[in-house]
């Protein structure tokens, strides 16, 4: 790390007192009064405005910001001494380990919000992801052991509670995220590398971030406020101190802040809780419809003024979107009101709406603009889903399947509407499906030249033992074909 100091001098000191009048005069020219703006939109218009500190806000939320300490317990592999060798490594990789695998403890750190005075805590999923133990430690520095309430690895949320007897936290109240603008003042508060608790300011740099990558629900704020690792979980604030994202993720090449941030919309993060105060289980919306994007060559092609919105390319039939009279080929441009420029855009609207009532649904068909209500229902678990872990002696040993169905998909995250069959939900560690690969997410569709429709088609076929075993599962768009040893 490179400390640079700077000189002091009267010289450097009028000089920089003329930039600053300098400064301050463009930005009075720059940005005039308006006798119409906002009061908590005005531009400071005097150096005792610009002046003003952030102290009062960080006062009242910071109590509500907390550290949470996740501890796991790993398996390593002891690992031969010439590993660290170059040319040993370029023959073997990291492959060759010996012995009984030990076990350690894992401890890792993040940041997390008091969102209910009972005790009710939100950060970040991958924060407490295979966490067995949880701790949450107070701004005054009390420590509390935590109980998981809520993980939900699509949005990247978690929910955690602790119990302080009769005592009243403090917490953070809500803002609607729909009401952020580009350019509004924020405050990041989190523990960045486990120093302490650290507040940092900035501004909404960009709204609606949909191609994050860090979730299915991929909807962001973004802000230029430095977030680091630690920060996960943290508090976005705005300057009335009320929580409007979660921060989440950071775009960097070397692992420190670059200035683009990542926050969970707070409306978001509102449906979660909601989820964990009514069960513990997030129900979402189903809307029953295959969409992509419109860039400027299909624009051009549907005959479109502009790129933007999401072409229905598949429907489910009788899902929500098939009742209310949407077609392939419709193109949506807003739900209630909000413009979607895509996919994510479409999902984070339905998402964030909750079960029950209609949402409005903008669309083009034939260059004509048209509306629809489409209605709010979970999706059907339409066949049974059957969960069943997979044993014997065959490549999906350990591996838990189910039958597909729209609350299967919509629970693994597929987009997926007319396929039947059955998808692996969950793998077990160092069993023979995850040694061959399987992932969450895979259909499997044919064993051993019989096509598998059902679990108890799978159950069926892998119950004796065979020499080799001959397979064909879809990933994706792409079905592939292996044949393994019995």
């Amino acid at each position: 790390m490179v400390v640079e100091m700077l000189s002091d001098s009267s010289w450097a000191g009028a000089l920089g007192m003329a930039l600053a009048a300098i400064f301050l005069s463009a930005v009075i020219f720059l940005f005039p009064w308006s006798a119409h703006a906002q009061a908590d939109r005005q531009v400071p218009t005097s150096r005792q405005q610009v002046e003003l500190s952030y102290a009062p806000v960080v006062k009242r939320v910071a109590p509500a910001v907390v550290n949470v300490y996740t501890k796991r317990v790993v398996q390593e592999q002891a690992r031969s001494p010439f590993m660290n060798d170059p040319f040993f490594q370029q023959f073997f990789g990291n492959r060759f380990s010996f012995g009984v695998p030990r076990e350690r403890v894992q401890q890792s750190l993040g940041s997390g919000v008091i969102v209910d005075p009972s005790g009710l805590v939100v950060t970040n999923h991958h924060v407490v992801r295979d966490g067995q133990q949880f701790t949450v430690a107070l701004s005054d520095r009390r420590e509390f052991e935590a109980d998981l309430v809520l993980a939900d690895e699509r949005t990247d949320l978690a929910i955690l509670r602790i119990d302080t007897g009769r005592e009243k936290l403090p917490y953070l109240t809500f803002k609607d995220s729909d009401t952020v603008e580009v350019g509004d003042l924020v405050l990041a508060i989190g523990n960045p590398f486990g120093v302490g608790q650290t507040v940092t300011s900035g501004i909404v740099s960009a709204l609606a971030r949909t191609h994050v990558g860090v979730s299915d629900y991929q909807f962001f704020i973004q802000t230029d406020a430095a977030i680091n690792p630690g920060n996960s979980g943290g508090a976005l604030v705005t300057m009335d101190g009320r929580l409007i994202g979660i921060n989440s993720a950071i775009y960097s090449q070397t692992g420190g802040s670059i200035g683009i941030g990542f926050a969970i919309p707070s409306n978001m993060v509102q449906s979660v809780v909601a989820s964990a105060r009514d069960g513990g289980h997030v129900k979402r919306p189903w809307f029953g419809a295959a969409l992509q994007a419109v860039d400027a060559d299909l624009a051009q092609s549907l005959g479109l003024d502009r790129p933007g919105g999401s072409v229905i390319r598949d429907l489910y039939p009788g899902s929500p979107a098939d009742r209310a009279g949407l077609k392939v080929g419709d193109v949506i441009r807003a739900v209630d009101g909000f413009d979607v420029e895509d996919p994510q855009a479409v999902r984070y609207r339905f998402a964030t709406k909750g079960l029950g009532g209609q949402a409005r649904i903008t669309y083009l068909r034939d260059g004509k603009a048209r509306e629809t209500s489409v209605a709010l229902i979970a999706p059907p678990e339409d066949p049974p889903a059957e969960e069943t872990t997979i044993g014997g002696r065959n490549p999906f040993a350990g591996a838990s399947v189910a039958n597909l169905s729209p609350a299967i998909a919509d629970k693994l995250g597929l987009d997926i509407l007319s396929e039947r069959g059955v998808v692996v939900t969950q793998i077990e560690p160092r069993s023979a499906a995850s040694q061959i690969q399987f992932q969450r997410g895979d259909i499997i569709v044919e064993v051993e030249g019989q096509k598998v429709e059902r679990v108890r088609d799978l159950i069926r076929v892998t119950s004796g033992t065979r020499p080799q075993w001959r397979f064909s599962v879809k990933r994706g768009d792409r079905v592939f074909s292996a044949t393994v040893g019995g």
